[in-house]
């Protein structure tokens, strides 16, 4: 009753006319969109009213009354059954789970399905956090979906990257995001159009669990969120450039676009900047470099081998380099002092470096 009521007043003080703006728009008076609205149960009207007032102009006229009032039915399922959903403001309801996409993905019917795929995995957790990262853990393996550089597109819908069995950082992050919100846990696409040191872009999930967490979609490190290859890139981001910050999709109207690397030309879909939550989310000393290290065989694929460094001061640092599973950006990376000589070696390469400029380092696996 609390929440029907919040979303009445929230919706009568916030989109009332940005509602009618979107419904003058719609040329058929029984269109499937005042259909949805019509026939919506009474304690969901509200936040079909305002997920419509917040919708792309193209779903307006493409979705069935079917898909929202599914898509409104079962968003509101996961919000009374799930401890940590009962409690999350109704504005972050509306924004992070309530919505059925998060940019231009394919519009894919994947409510009802994850909802019953994948409640199961997160019956037993306490808190969104900690089902996030169940489902961050599980789901890649469920669905059959890898990362892969060999993606048929960037911005593949959920469904997309099941029918291929791979996708790209964004498409997985697309898959996490839809079923964080199939259990009631709040979450959002996040990325930057380009890293600080032009080496490539990047996405990735925040969730909410009474402030916003992040992680790598399909890149978990145990049950831990915050904790992700990326995190020095990130901590070196741009605020308030659209090429080298860091910003995060909503359905909320803003004055920002989100800038999608893969549809640099599309300005449409709302975003606000969370650069400053990254920045200097990990410490590194000024006179210490980064050194990257891949090993890549004779088709230029990157392998995973043992790496050892040795250098001054009795150093000694081993690893694994990362294979093509990984992330095209995500090296086995190692924080060295400027101006001292080190030893890099694998089992059939070895390579004499002095430190001087962040670098990548390939060896050779044959």
């Amino acid at each position: 009753m609390r929440t029907a009521l919040f979303l009445s007043i929230f919706f009568c003080v916030s989109c009332s006319n940005s509602l009618l703006n979107q419904l003058n728009n719609l040329e058929d008076h029984e269109s499937p969109i005042k259909e949805a609205i019509k026939n919506v149960s009474p304690e969901q009207r509200s936040a079909m009213e305002w997920l419509i007032s917040h919708m792309p102009e193209s779903d307006l006229q493409n979705l069935s009354s079917e898909y929202l009032i599914t898509n409104s039915e079962y968003a509101f399922k996961a919000k009374n059954r799930f401890k940590w959903a009962k409690n999350v403001p109704d504005e972050i309801f509306l924004n992070y789970i309530l919505p059925y996409a998060s940019l231009n993905e394919r519009r894919d019917e994947w409510r009802e399905d994850f909802f019953y795929k994948f409640s199961p995995l997160v019956k037993d957790a306490n808190s969104a956090y900690e089902a996030a990262a169940i489902l961050n853990n599980e789901i890649f393996e469920i669905v059959g979906v890898k990362y892969s550089t060999k993606r048929p597109k960037a911005d593949q819908s959920p469904y997309e990257s099941i029918d291929a069995g791979l996708a790209s950082c964004t498409g997985l992050s697309f898959l996490l995001i839809d079923a964080c919100r199939s259990v009631g846990v709040p979450a959002r696409f996040v990325g930057t159009p380009m890293w600080y040191n032009d080496s490539g872009n990047h996405s990735w999930v925040e969730i909410w669990d009474g402030g916003w967490h992040f992680t790598g979609a399909a890149e978990p490190v145990d049950n831990q969120l915050n904790q992700v290859w990326f995190a020095d890139l990130a901590s070196k981001a741009k605020k308030g450039d659209m090429k080298y910050g860091i910003f995060a999709a909503t359905w909320n109207k803003t004055e920002l676009y989100f800038p999608m690397d893969w549809l640099p030309e599309i300005k449409k879909y709302n975003a606000v900047d969370v650069t400053d939550r990254y920045m200097n989310q990990i410490k590194i000393d000024s006179e210490l470099v980064a050194v990257s290290i891949q090993a890549l065989n004779d088709a230029g694929e990157r392998e995973s081998v043992k790496v050892t460094v040795t250098g001054e001061d009795n150093y000694f640092f081993e690893g694994q380099s990362r294979n093509e599973t990984y992330d095209v950006n995500d090296h086995l990376t190692i924080f060295l002092p400027k101006g001292k000589v080190y030893t890099i070696k694998s089992k059939n390469d070895s390579q004499i470096l002095e430190i001087e400029n962040e670098c990548i380092i390939s060896l050779s696996v044959n």
